[in-house]
Parts: C-alpha cells; structure tokens; sequence
C-alpha cells in the first residue's frame, strides 16, 4: 500500500502569525495527508532541506509579513539547487494578485488569499502531489 501524501507546511522569515498555516496544515491532515508542521521562524534554506529529508510530496509556505517576492523566490531557488524541484511549491497570504501572478511566472505553482475554500486548497495538493507522486515513483 502506497503511503499517504506527505507534505511541508512552513513559516518563513520573521513572520510569527501561523494560525492560517495550522488551518491549512490541519485541513491536510484530516484529508488522509502526511503533514509535517515547519514551526516558525524558519529559512528558506531549513524549509527545503526539511522537505527532502522527509521526502515531502509538497511545500505550502504561508506568509503574512510582506516579504513573500523575497522569501517564496528563495524556496524556488533552493529546490533547484537542491536538485529537488519536482516537490510542488505553493503558498498562501496576504499576498496582491499582481505580486501572486508574478510568483507563479517565477515557480510557485499555486497562490492561495485569505478565504480561499479549504476544499480548493486541498483539491490542488491532491491533484498536483498525486501526479509527482506517478512521476517519482
């Protein structure tokens, strides 16, 4: 039996309001996923290295400080140094949507704002997990 969706759920920076992750983290979790729960304060740097090390699936990096064309460039830059850009990134925040289209052209593949529906979230993770689970193996 294959084992469930695993995936990252990070704080970055100096961001400290992680209630929207945890949501995020927990509405994963009660869809059948493996969530591992970064905690705060963590570099771009620890965060992809947590994801390879826990062979993650996914990395979901929640931001509310104003610095995701910072922190969320850096992720993309580290899974690919890392040799380790098959693991889907996507984020969430408060983030503009003009800043939003610019990291998805930049390799998030996916942006999610406050009150984006749970289901949505889930259904991308899913759906976008699920097929670089068939890639990798």
């Amino acid at each position: 039996m294959a084992r469930p969706l695993r995936v990252i759920v990070a704080k970055a920076g100096l961001d400290g309001h992680d209630r929207g992750a945890k949501v995020i983290a927990r509405a994963l979790r009660d869809a059948g996923m493996e969530v591992i729960y970064t905690g705060l304060f963590q570099t771009p740097e620890q965060i992809v290295q947590t994801a390879i090390q826990e062979d993650a699936d996914g990395i979901g990096l929640s931001i509310l400080s104003g610095a995701h064309m910072t922190l969320f460039p850096l992720i993309v830059e580290q899974l690919k140094a890392q040799g380790a850009q098959d693991i889907v990134f996507f984020g969430g925040g408060t983030i503009p949507p003009e800043d939003a289209d610019e990291l998805r052209v930049r390799g998030v593949q996916a942006i999610f704002t406050p009150g984006a529906p749970l289901a949505d979230i889930i259904d991308f993770v899913t759906r976008e997990c699920g097929k670089r689970r068939e890639l990798v193996g």
